[in-house]
């Protein structure tokens, strides 16, 4: 396990935390809850009776406090092309994601904003043909809506190592408009 499932007291996302960071959470007792089995093991010191100390984290942890709610921010390519499963949103075909461009629905020139909903995955053959216009202009056909992520699916698209326990309890919140692929 790579990283934990961090959650505030009410099972909203916060952030990924690397494992030592969620130690310190444990031995300042401020886990509220915590769910999954596939944990890690972090291992410390020994006491004077020569037994180690042994930590078990799990994978996904509430924790005490009200910190701050995780909010969708910008995004890189290699999030949009996850979020579109690298399939160009003109033509439906799959790709390989350096084979995948960034493009803008409403082009920049004509005063397109780069945002989670206003660009999609696209091949550079599809992206060259739409060029500077519209997907209306272009006379292509936009194969699915773009949007933004909630939280959930945010966090998923930020972690490329996501266990199965942990894509369980992310899943569960994911919206409808796109087939996830876990992985």
């Amino acid at each position: 396990m790579k990283k934990v499932l961090r959650l505030n007291p009410s099972g909203m996302p916060m952030h990924w935390l690397l494992v030592e960071a969620a130690t310190t959470l444990y031995s300042k007792k401020l886990v509220l809850w915590e769910m999954g089995e596939q944990g890690a093991l972090m291992r410390g010191g020994y006491n004077r009776d020569g037994e180690r100390s042994m930590l078990d984290i799990s994978p996904v942890i509430a924790t005490k406090g009200h910190g701050k709610s995780m909010k969708v921010r910008s995004f890189s390519n290699a999030m949009l092309f996850r979020r579109d499963n690298y399939v160009c949103l003109y033509c439906g075909q799959i790709f390989f994601a350096q084979e995948l461009t960034r493009d803008h629905v409403v082009p920049r020139a004509q005063g397109g904003a780069d945002s989670w909903t206003n660009v999609v995955a696209a091949c550079k053959r599809c992206n060259h043909a739409k060029g500077n216009r519209t997907p209306e202009q272009a006379n292509m056909l936009l194969l699915a809506v773009p949007f933004t992520p909630n939280p959930f699916e945010y966090l998923y698209l930020t972690n490329r190592h996501i266990i199965a326990d942990q894509m369980d309890y992310l899943t569960k919140q994911f919206s409808s408009q796109r087939k996830w692929k876990s992985g």
